[in-house]
């Protein structure tokens, strides 16, 4: 590990001091953020995050409150201490999963619950999760929509449209993170034995509270990490729905991936919405134009609809 204020490498090797750090270290997540485990050994569930009637008051928020005064070389390794406990978590989680394969499905946090963007990417979500999990950056907009779809995609379609009617109540976590928190309980009732679905969010973006429907939550400290890791756990491929400065991160950072992979670790780029990624944000010809020639030409696509976009992914076709 690399020693705080030092240039100095230190590998399998731990020192008086090193032990000292690290106690101080859990004290200070300990201290400022009640019941945080900077060495668990599992990822979160919604009910481990939101574990207090007010979202004020639970560790979500005490969590993300404590990051906005961290400061010091143990704090630090405090984030770093639990940010690696998670990653660990999650690639036992990913293993779990057996043979089914991981989707990615990318797109704005601004879609707001009633309306058409995020009612298809929840149907998008159900689609994909009848032949694998579905994994998200885990806050609201799209992200929920999509874990939504996919914790309920082995159920009838009329519960999907009745927890999207129930939802379309309280559109958005502002005004009220609390309410936007009781209507997805309420959603979250239709369907007691759910599929799975990850959330990948951030601390780094704390006041996006991350959404319920995501069966396991691995909720990292440090962005960089988190975005590098969420497009590594997708291996069978990514969803792109329209969003903004993230999303169009999130394609090219998954196409450099993409770029310099070999022919049989490629995996598959959908882009939803013609017009959008042609006209309004035109990363379609960009990404068509990087891909040529390379192995993940034949991997890039562009379809109009979340009908087509799944179907790219059907194990039957």
């Amino acid at each position: 590990m690399r020693r705080p204020r030092t240039r100095s490498l230190v590998v399998e090797c731990r020192t008086d001091d090193d032990i000292a750090l690290e106690a101080d270290a859990g004290a200070a997540a300990g201290a400022g953020v009640a019941g945080l485990d900077i060495t668990r050994t599992r990822l979160y569930t919604p009910d481990e995050l939101y574990d207090a009637p007010r979202y004020a008051d639970s560790l979500d928020a005490r969590a993300y409150h404590w990051t906005l005064g961290t400061s010091g070389p143990a704090e630090a390794l405090a984030e770093v201490l639990h940010d690696q406990a998670v990653d660990t978590a999650l690639g036992e989680w990913v293993a779990g999963q057996g043979k089914v394969g991981l989707v990615g499905v990318m797109g704005g946090h601004a879609a707001g619950r009633g309306t058409v963007a995020y009612d298809d990417a929840a149907h998008l979500g159900a689609l994909l999760g009848r032949a694998h999990v579905v994994a998200t950056g885990g806050g609201p907009g799209a992200m929920e929509a999509a874990n939504l779809g996919g914790r309920m995609a082995a159920a009838p379609p009329e519960t999907l449209a009745e927890a999207l009617r129930r939802l379309a109540a309280v559109p958005s976590f502002q005004p009220s993170v609390d309410d936007w928190v009781a209507a997805a309980r309420d959603a979250l009732s239709l369907v007691p034995d759910p599929s799975p679905s990850l959330g990948v969010p951030t601390w780094h973006y704390g006041h996006e509270p991350p959404n319920l429907f995501a069966t396991a939550i691995a909720k990292y400290f440090r962005n960089a990490l988190r975005e590098a890791i969420l497009l590594l756990v997708c291996d069978a491929g990514i969803v792109f729905l329209p969003g903004a400065g993230g999303t169009v991160q999130e394609i090219f950072q998954d196409a450099c991936e993409n770029y310099y992979a070999d022919e049989d670790a490629v995996a598959p780029m959908v882009l939803v919405g013609r017009r959008y990624w042609t006209e309004e944000l035109p990363a379609w010809p960009l990404l068509r134009a990087l891909s040529r020639g390379r192995a993940m030409e034949r991997h890039v696509h562009l379809v109009d609809s979340v009908e087509e976009a799944a179907g790219l992914f059907d194990p039957r076709t």
